[in-house]
């Protein structure tokens, strides 16, 4: 088998510096978000299920679950670009859900490098980013750090 001649579009782990900065575009949660996470997860709690019971709550309506927000949070920010072909995996992750996402909310992520480190293995290293998922408001409704797996420059791209 031979190696491919074509550089992949994503950014290599020595092409990533801390405090690079990036911003996806926004994303409107909908109904069918909802509906399409509950069937998929089955978490059917009543806050995202129904109406009457949500309009009792302290919220006042139904909310989009956490989860399906950081999915849609992931999505958003795979769309940048920069890890395509680059990244290898994901090592872990630390979460916060802050505020409620309400149907009808408009999410975007913003991404930063935090830190950068080496590995023993000479084709990768580690990079840490912090991300913030913030609404239409501007207020922050998850935040997190992500660790994940870069691969260095091949030779035939250096």
């Amino acid at each position: 088998m031979t190696q491919s001649t074509n550089r992949p579009p994503g950014k290599y782990y020595e092409e990533l510096n801390v405090g690079d900065t990036w911003e996806t575009k926004s994303r409107t949660v909908t109904e069918t978000d909802l509906v399409n996470f509950t069937s998929f997860s089955w978490d059917t709690h009543p806050m995202h299920t129904n109406a009457e019971y949500a309009r009792n709550s302290p919220f006042g309506q139904r909310l989009m679950h956490g989860p399906g927000v950081f999915a849609m949070a992931s999505g958003l920010e795979i769309g940048l670009g920069f890890k395509e072909g680059t990244s290898l995996v994901m090592l872990g992750m630390t979460w916060n859900m802050k505020n409620v996402v309400f149907i009808g909310d408009t999410i975007r992520v913003c991404e930063v490098v935090a830190s950068k480190r080496e590995t023993k293995k000479p084709d990768r290293g580690i990079v840490t980013f912090d991300l913030q998922v913030l609404n239409q408001r501007d207020e922050i409704v998850q935040d997190g750090q992500w660790v994940i797996m870069f691969s260095r420059i091949p030779a035939e791209f250096a």
